[in-house]
């Protein structure tokens, strides 16, 4: 009987560790950052970031703007703010909205599913930014700061809580295509290397084309261990020999274990087809639609830190046809959801896991091109359902066209804060101290509006 193949380090470095390994697999056995103990009685305990990436526009969904129609085609007094473009008068938005929900929330149209969970939406109404540019705001929105090789809020995430599941990535991004000037929006940059969020590219949904090198096909597990077992003491001795102060070997380590276990936990995890036919038909079959889906199916695992993002580029960057791209774009997230809310309830889960909706700012009430609305950093829309948030709310206000954050107005800085605090954190204590200063995530602001917290 020949004895099974047994790879040089430098192969098995190249399977292991140079396929899943090098994505930056987080693997954390004890919460890193608050040490087990939270700052604050955590309501939620992941979380689940919707990306609309390119910007929508609030008036649309659910912030209703009657001034809009009343002066279609003007440009009054409040609606001449500084935009990014040449752009004209108000553009009214089309969409009709009715009540729903015992609380009452104004719906559009445009969200006959979403509709149902109005009593589940803490809508924020006065989100704003502070750059009109995509690059600048994506960073910001995704990482706090406008400055990059700074950690994601997912990868801060990470760090402060740990890991609930040992077998699987504690931050997962999925995103279709190949998204290469994306990553930097989920890098862990200075925080320790397990901490980077594990890109997925669900474009193709066999879990073996999402995750490169997912089985070795010439080595089987009982092998694989033995040689990782050898290359983790070697990795451990060389950490020692430098009193075990090398956070990158430290995160390597740790990203290898994850690594091997993934082999049979995410062949699990990311298989939808394991999924009964009536719930993949709630969900519909949209790239969207499935990276809803895979949401689920990562949390109820234990995955801390989920992004779905609408799409590879800005969908959402509607420059010109806006109304016609809008009716497009919300039919497809309609029903993906009001499925995944649902589904969270149904399954008990909704009450721990914070769903997080928005775009990295939002779009111009005045028009750009004649149809179109240009970026708009001053006021927009995002919000929360679940996870300690308080359902059935709109919080602050918007200027009568949903042109500037007028009344509580919430920086960006104040939406993590927030998420920080629903997963238990506070959001000034959670820091690492790297070149000479303490970085956190919310840089040196950031407040929690106690009018959002369930």
């Amino acid at each position: 009987m020949n004895p099974a193949p047994f790879l040089s380090r430098r192969e098995a470095l190249a399977r292991m560790g140079g396929g899943l390994g090098a994505l930056g697999l987080a693997s954390t056995l004890h919460a890193a950052g608050i040490h087990g103990q939270p700052h604050v009685a955590p309501k939620a305990k992941r979380v689940i970031h919707l990306f609309m990436n390119g910007g929508p526009f609030g008036p649309d969904f659910l912030d209703p703007k009657p001034a809009l129609t009343k002066f279609n085609g003007q440009r009054p007094e409040g609606a001449d703010l500084r935009t990014e473009r040449p752009t004209g008068g108000l553009l009214a938005s089309p969409y009709a909205y009715a009540q729903h929900g015992q609380s009452g929330l104004p719906v559009s149209e445009l969200l006959p599913n979403l509709a149902r969970y109005a009593d589940d939406l803490c809508v924020l109404r006065s989100c704003h930014t502070d750059n009109p540019n995509h690059g600048p705001a994506l960073l910001l929105m995704n990482n706090g700061t406008m400055t990059e090789r700074v950690p994601s809020m997912g990868s801060w995430l990470s760090y402060g809580l740990g890991n609930e599941n040992e077998n699987l990535p504690s931050y997962v991004v999925l995103c279709p295509g190949k998204p290469v000037r994306f990553s930097i929006l989920w890098s862990s940059a200075f925080l320790p290397a397990q901490h980077q969020g594990v890109y997925i590219n669900h474009a193709n949904l066999d879990p073996k084309q999402m995750i490169p090198w997912l089985h070795n096909e010439r080595v089987q597990l009982t092998d694989q261990r033995r040689q990782l077992d050898l290359i983790q003491e070697l990795n451990e001795a060389h950490l020692a020999a430098r009193g075990g102060a090398d956070v990158s070997l430290n995160g390597r380590i740790q990203s290898m274990e994850t690594a091997y276990r993934m082999q049979t936990a995410a062949t699990d995890a990311f298989d939808i087809d394991r999924e009964p036919t009536q719930v993949r038909e709630l969900y519909g079959k949209s790239h969207f639609s499935n990276g809803c889906l895979l949401a689920r199916r990562l949390v109820e695992r234990g995955v801390r830190f989920v992004q779905v993002y609408y799409g590879n580029g800005q969908p959402w960057d509607t420059h010109s046809n806006h109304d016609k791209s809008t009716r497009t774009l919300a039919a497809d997230i309609d029903r993906p959801i009001a499925a995944l809310l649902g589904d969270l309830k149904q399954r008990g889960l909704l009450d721990e896991t914070l769903v997080v909706w928005g775009g990295e700012f939002g779009r111009t009430p005045v028009s750009e091109n004649g149809n179109g609305r240009d970026h708009n950093p001053h006021g927009f829309l995002m919000w929360l359902a679940g996870g300690g948030a308080k359902g059935g709310t709109a919080y602050g206000e918007s200027d009568d066209f949903g042109f500037k954050a007028a009344q509580n107005r919430m920086h960006i800085h104040d939406v993590h804060a927030t998420i920080l605090h629903l997963l238990g954190i506070d959001h000034e204590r959670l820091t690492y101290r790297y070149a000479g200063r303490d970085y956190r995530l919310t840089d040196v602001s950031g407040r929690v509006p106690r009018a959002v917290l369930a």
